[in-house]
C-alpha cells in the first residue's frame, strides 16, 4: 500500500478551504445576473448546472467510461437522489430570497447542518455532544450574522419555507454524496450529478415559464463567472473533499461561506453587514471550531480503543 503523503492528507482540507471561497462569490453574482443581467432566478439556477454539464461530461466520457460503466445500481439510485436534492436545493433556495427577505433566507438555508447530523444519527452514527453544541452555536451566528428579521405574511412565509426546504435538501446532498463518492471519481459523479440537477431544474423553468434566453451581455458573463467559480471550482470541490470528510463536518464548514459572502458582497456590490454580524460571524467560526475539534478528539479516542482491543 502506497504511503500517504503529508500534501495527499491535506488536500481535502484544501479543497475545503478553495470551495468555500469559491461558494461564497455565488449571491453577489447572482445579484449581478439577476439585476444587471436580467436572468430569471430559475434560470440561473439552471444555466450553472447546464453550462457545468457541458464541459463535464465530454471530460467524463473520454477519461472515466470504464468507471462510469461499472457504476452499480445502488449507486446510480445515490447519484440519482443526491442530483434530484441539489435541483430541489437550488430551484427552492434562489426564489426564497425574493419571496422573503435575503438575510432570513440565508438563515434558514444555513441549518442545513443541523439536518445533515440528524441523518447521521438515524444511519445510526452516534456525534459527539462537542458537535451538537458546536452546530447549534454555528447555526446561531449564521442567523445572527445575516441580521435575519423573520416578517409574517403569505409571500414571506412561502419563502421561508422554501429556504428551509432548500436547507434540507442540501442536506441530502452531501450525506448521499458522501457515499456515492465510494463509488465514483469526483469527475464521474459531478458528471452524472450536474446533468440529473439540470434535467429537473430545466422540466422546473418550462412548466414556470421561465424565460432561458435573450438575457444582457452582463447576464451571460455572470452565468459563466457563477458556472467557473461557484459551480465548477465550490460545488465540485466539495465533492472532492466529500471521499476523505464526513458529511457533518462538510456542512458545518460550509457556514464559513457566510462572513466570507459578506466580504465579497462589500467589495463587489458596496453591501455593509450590519454591525450585528460581526458577532454572528465570530459565534460561526467558533461553532464550527469546537463541532471539528470535538469530533477529532473523538475520533482519536475511537482509534485508541480499538487499538486497545486489538492489542488485548
Amino acid at each position: 500500500m502506497t504511503a500517504e503523503t503529508p500534501l495527499r492528507r491535506a488536500a481535502p482540507g484544501i479543497a475545503m478551504a478553495v470551495a468555500i471561497l469559491a461558494v461564497s462569490s455565488s449571491a453577489p453574482m447572482v445579484v449581478i445576473a439577476n439585476g444587471d443581467g436580467g436572468v430569471p432566478a430559475l434560470a440561473v439556477a439552471f444555466w450553472r448546472n447546464a453550462l457545468a454539464v457541458a464541459v463535464l461530461v465530454p471530460v467524463a466520457l473520454l477519461w472515466r467510461l470504464p468507471e462510469l460503466r461499472a457504476l452499480t445500481r445502488a449507486g446510480l439510485r445515490r447519484c440519482t437522489v443526491s442530483g434530484v436534492a441539489l435541483a430541489v436545493h437550488f430551484a427552492t433556495w434562489v426564489p426564497s430570497a425574493v419571496l422573503t427577505d435575503v438575510a432570513t433566507a440565508t438563515a434558514l438555508v444555513s441549518t442545513s447542518p443541523l439536518w445533515t447530523g440528524l441523518f447521521a444519527v438515524v444511519r445510526g452514527h452516534r456525534l459527539p455532544r462537542s458537535t451538537w453544541i458546536g452546530i447549534a452555536a454555528a447555526v446561531a451566528g449564521a442567523v445572527l450574522a445575516t441580521g435575519a428579521g423573520f416578517t409574517v405574511s403569505p409571500t414571506a412565509v412561502l419563502g421561508d419555507v422554501l429556504a428551509l426546504i432548500g436547507g434540507i435538501a442540501a442536506a441530502v446532498y452531501v450525506t448521499v454524496g458522501q457515499r456515492a463518492r465510494e463509488e465514483l471519481s469526483t469527475v464521474g459523479y459531478t458528471a452524472i450529478v450536474y446533468s440529473i440537477a439540470s434535467v429537473g431544474l430545466l422540466a422546473v423553468c418550462l412548466a414556470s415559464g421561465t424565460d432561458l434566453w435573450g438575457y444582457a451581455a452582463a447576464g451571460w458573463v455572470a452565468l459563466v463567472g457563477l458556472t467557473l467559480g461557484p459551480q465548477m471550482l465550490g460545488h465540485s470541490l466539495v465533492n472532492f473533499a466529500l471521499h476523505r470528510i464526513d458529511a457533518t463536518a462538510v456542512s458545518l464548514l460550509l457556514l464559513l461561506e457566510v462572513p466570507a459572502a459578506a466580504v465579497l458582497g462589500h467589495i463587489l456590490l458596496d453591501q455593509t453587514p450590519p454591525a450585528v454580524a460581526v458577532p454572528g460571524i465570530a459565534l460561526i467560526i467558533a461553532g464550527v471550531a469546537v463541532a471539528l475539534l470535538g469530533d477529532g478528539l473523538a475520533r482519536r479516542s475511537h482509534r485508541r480503543k480499538d487499538r486497545s482491543a486489538a492489542a488485548a
